[in-house]
C-alpha cells in the first residue's frame, strides 16, 4: 500500500495545515490508483529539529523557514 513520508522543520506547521496535507496528499494519490486504495494510503508527516536540516551547506531553522513564508529573502 502506498506510504508517502513528508518530513517538515519542526513548529512551521500547524495541526490543522499537517491535517491538510494528510488530506490533500492522500486526494493526489487516489487520483492515481483509485478510490478503492483511499484506506490504504498512509501519510506521515515528520518533524525534524529546528537546525537539523540544512540546505547549500546551511543548516535551517524555524526561524529562517517562517521568515521565507513570510517573503523575507533568505
Amino acid at each position: 500500500m502506498p506510504l508517502i513520508n513528508v518530513k517538515v522543520v519542526e513548529n512551521v506547521f500547524s495541526e490543522e495545515d499537517k491535517g491538510q496535507m494528510v488530506q490533500r496528499l492522500t486526494d493526489a494519490m487516489v487520483t492515481i490508483e483509485g478510490e478503492a486504495m483511499r484506506p490504504y494510503t498512509w501519510v506521515v508527516i515528520e518533524e525534524v529539529r529546528s537546525g537539523d536540516w540544512g540546505i547549500g551547506g546551511n543548516a535551517l531553522t524555524t526561524a529562517d523557514i517562517k521568515a521565507v513564508a513570510a517573503g523575507v529573502p533568505a
